[in-house]
């Protein structure tokens, strides 16, 4: 990572790396078949991850950034497990080796965010599709619970309730976030210092809204139940410079 680059953002200098040192998180992992969420990220040039044979996974994820670089502020995140864009026709057992080998990435599909100044950071810095948005969340309670609303509309309501205490990290240290805006994919070394990490099978229920992007969703046929969910009270990050690919 560069300790140097430095991005004028709103008038403001942000340099290199981002640093997020308090944050709080809260997720549920859902099963998607492939041919239709492969066709909705084509345009990135990525491929989804398939962890059995037709089937990859759609991440929703809730994020209370209680002191970082950008400030703080709430954030939803809809992303695809995809293959490293150097690796591409791999079979299932490609897709486990990188998965457990860390060489998976995360394709941030959706962003939205409830400030300013991280819309333009995110944007700006790192081609993160962030957009702006109004959130009720609970990230304090034993059952987490989160609701993000854009326009006037509902986009999603996901609960998540405790799971299993999960010895060290529980979560790659380090992954590759991938973005796509205004025609570019870039890839972004994402590090993650998380603790108290809680997981287990199942735990998250989902409903969607009339929000275009609860459309997209319903699309792709997600269900109502996750596969998995997380929740983890504390979170340090660390965000380099992006790359385009």
């Amino acid at each position: 990572m560069s300790e140097t680059t430095t991005h004028l953002v709103l008038g403001t200098p942000v340099t290199m790396p981002v640093r997020v040192r308090a944050a709080t998180a809260f997720m549920g992992m859902f099963p998607v078949p492939v041919g239709p969420a492969q066709d909705l990220v084509a345009h990135t040039g990525l491929e989804i991850l398939q962890y059995r044979p037709g089937r990859g996974i759609c991440t929703l994820v809730f994020v209370d950034y209680v002191d970082g670089d950008l400030g703080p502020y709430n954030e939803f995140g809809v992303c695809f497990l995809v293959r490293d864009h150097r690796s591409r026709g791999g079979g299932i057992v490609g897709d486990w080796r990188s998965l457990l080998g860390g060489q998976a990435g995360a394709l941030i599909h959706h962003l939205p965010v409830d400030g300013d100044f991280t819309l333009a950071a995110g944007r700006g810095i790192w081609g993160f599709p962030k957009t702006l948005a109004d959130f009720d969340a609970d990230h304090d309670g034993t059952t987490k619970r989160g609701s993000v609303s854009a326009d006037g509309s509902l986009i999603a309501e996901l609960t998540v309730a405790p799971g299993i205490p999960v010895p060290g990290k529980g979560i790659a240290a380090s992954l590759a976030a991938y973005s796509h805006l205004d025609g570019v994919t870039r890839r972004t070394t994402w590090e993650m210092n998380p603790s108290g990490v809680r997981t287990r099978l199942g735990g998250a229920t989902l409903r969607l809204g009339t929000h275009p992007i609860a459309d997209e969703l319903r699309r792709l046929g997600l269900p109502r139940r996750a596969l998995a969910s997380s929740s983890i009270p504390e979170l340090r990050m660390t965000f380099g410079d992006a790359a385009e690919i």
